[in-house]
């Protein structure tokens, strides 16, 4: 797959839109759709592409199709049906499911894409907003080695690290236990910063103290300052879709009757979080939960 190949872009949020900007970017012929027909029209214009009403039409035009869309079920919706993309794919078309998935709906999709002609690899993103616009995302990408090489121009204009997982669904599984590890890192941070600000220390010394010390992670590096001690909650990742992610990794322990209780504890304190602050909230909302419990906020 070379520079203007034709690509259909399903899901414009705000991951995908900066992703599909940088295929643009690269040369890529786009067509895109969105729940939003408005901001699948605004990307048309803002950016240059050719707006699609629905997956049908994406599909009929497309040698690869990618999905960046909230769940598993989504997919399933759009890549299904009389309007989905299956009812019209060219064959041969690659599908790159670029969405946090369920590994077990992502190899049932794969079957169905298989059925229809195509071919599907799970390629799931790390980075956030800020790395989804500037080209370095880490994807971890899950199928056959051979449809990967072919992609792996296309992913390179979205990603810097192409990181092969196993076989289809496997990527998505890897995505979840990250963000596990992720999601119970920013936790015990929080409530590290919540114990020192008890005891005196100043939160901002805190976190330039665990960025130059064993206890520097992700968090402290990106989160805490910018999101949490700043007040402004807006890393652009939603603490419903954090969540969802840890459903998935712990389901999959589950599954495997693998005893993981601090992943158990982890999800079901996300969950909490959730409840307390209500439905499109930012993940970095997380603090809330712990500054309630501990009777005391930080920033």
């Amino acid at each position: 797959m070379t520079a203007m190949s034709s690509i259909g872009f399903i899901g414009l949020g705000a991951m995908g839109w900066p992703m599909a900007a940088r295929l643009v970017a690269a040369g890529h012929k786009l067509i895109v759709e969105d729940a939003s027909q408005e901001r699948a029209q605004a990307f048309a214009a803002d950016i240059g592409a050719t707006a699609a009403e629905t997956p049908t039409d994406v599909a009929r035009g497309a040698d690869i199709l990618i999905t960046m869309l909230p769940t598993s079920a989504i997919v399933a919706q759009v890549m299904g049906g009389d309007a989905g993309a299956c009812a019209a794919l060219r064959p041969g078309t690659i599908v790159i499911e670029m969405s946090s998935g369920i590994p077990a709906e992502t190899q049932r999709i794969a079957e169905a894409v298989r059925q229809a002609g195509g071919s599907l690899i799970d390629a799931p993103v790390s980075g956030g907003v800020p790395r989804a616009r500037t080209g370095e995302l880490t994807i971890m990408a899950g199928g056959p080695l051979e449809i990967i090489d072919r992609v792996e121009p296309v992913l390179r204009c979205m990603g810097t690290s192409i990181l092969r997982t196993g076989d289809i669904g496997s990527a998505h599984a890897m995505k979840a236990l990250n963000n596990l590890a992720s999601a119970a890192g920013l936790l015990a941070t929080v409530e590290v910063l919540l114990i020192g600000k008890k005891f005196g220390l100043d939160p901002a010394l805190m976190v330039d103290v665990l960025n130059v010390s064993t206890g520097m992670n992700n968090s402290t590096q990106k989160k805490l300052k910018q999101f949490i001690l700043s007040r402004k909650f807006s890393s652009g990742f939603g603490l419903d879709l954090m969540v969802k992610d840890l459903t998935i990794a712990t389901g999959l322990a589950e599954e495997m009757e693998l005893e993981a209780p601090f992943s158990a504890l982890c999800q079901k304190m996300w969950k909490s979080a959730a409840e307390l602050c209500g439905p499109g909230h930012d993940h970095t909302e997380i603090a809330r939960l712990s500054e309630k419990l501990a009777g005391l906020e930080l920033g």
